[in-house]
């Protein structure tokens, strides 16, 4: 049992660890690397870490479905208690020093490609892609290999696993950045004075014309504000959808409160994710 830590996505060198220990105060003895983002989230439903990290949003790519679902489907009683906003710099990092026509392979997680399209169609095309479960990860690989490869990922993991940086800041967009929520099974205290979100999911019961309309009238009509709404598919079936609303402003708030009230009685289920500070 690690209880008392906080859970990332490992191994060591992600960006969710560099992003919870430079937002926390935390150092690395306080925290735990875990395979996966499922991972994290359910070590924290079960009790076995105090907390975790988990990416939620990035700002080229987008919501992080595997945290959307999990959190919307295998899990009741864990809350977003933080966001953290943290700066993606994606560096191209290889075990020795090596020209960008010398690399054979790239390798890293998915959605660390994704983001750096532009960069790999032009300065690396043709050369063969490869896919590993973290940007940490790929670098350890990369690290570990006398092969011509290299890896897209973080300083700190290129620091962690003895290797060097080729090319600084590959990402498509120079301001790249990625959305972390902590996750703990206690809701967030609702007394303090920083910017609050509050998230939600909703799930309408029957699809029918004006049903999102009727989510959204809630907010407008007290003047809430939302700064998110995405749809994810239910798992129900085809062209089933459910809801991932955030707003600004604490649960509690009378404007926000009363919308989530007025939302409880008209749909199938609101389910809170958290109230939360922000920034």
């Amino acid at each position: 049992m690690t209880s008392g830590k906080t859970g990332f996505l490992g191994p060591a060198g992600t960006w969710s660890e560099e992003a919870l220990l430079g937002h926390t105060g935390l150092s690395p003895a306080d925290t735990v690397p875990m395979p996966s983002v499922p991972d994290v989230i359910m070590a924290v439903s079960a009790g076995e870490i105090g907390e975790g990290i988990v990416p939620m949003e990035n700002a080229l790519e987008g919501a992080i479905s595997a945290t959307l679902d999990y959190l919307a489907f295998e899990v009741e009683n864990v809350f977003i208690v933080r966001e953290i906003d943290h700066p993606i710099r994606h560096k191209l990092i290889a075990r020795t020093p090596l020209r960008l026509d010398e690399i054979e392979k790239i390798i890293s997680l998915p959605h660390a490609l994704a983001q750096c399209r532009k960069f790999v169609r032009n300065r690396l095309a043709g050369v063969e892609t490869s896919a590993a479960g973290s940007t940490a990860e790929a670098v350890r690989i990369v690290g570990g290999s006398d092969e011509k490869w290299a890896a897209v990922g973080s300083q700190l993991a290129a620091d962690t696993y003895g290797c060097v940086v080729l090319e600084d800041n590959i990402a498509d967009r120079p301001d790249n950045e990625t959305r972390f929520v902590l996750l703990s099974t206690s809701p967030a205290p609702q007394n303090g004075e920083r910017p609050y979100k509050t998230s939600i999911v909703c799930t309408i019961a029957h699809d029918q014309p004006g049903s999102l309309l009727q989510i959204l009238q809630e907010f407008a009509h007290r003047y809430v504000n939302l700064t998110k709404i995405e749809s994810r598919p239910s798992k129900k079936g085809l062209g089933d959808y459910i809801f991932f609303i955030d707003v600004e402003g604490k649960q509690a708030d009378p404007p926000v409160a009363a919308a989530l009230k007025c939302l409880e009685c008209k749909l199938a289920r609101v389910k809170m994710l958290g109230s939360y500070p922000v920034g």
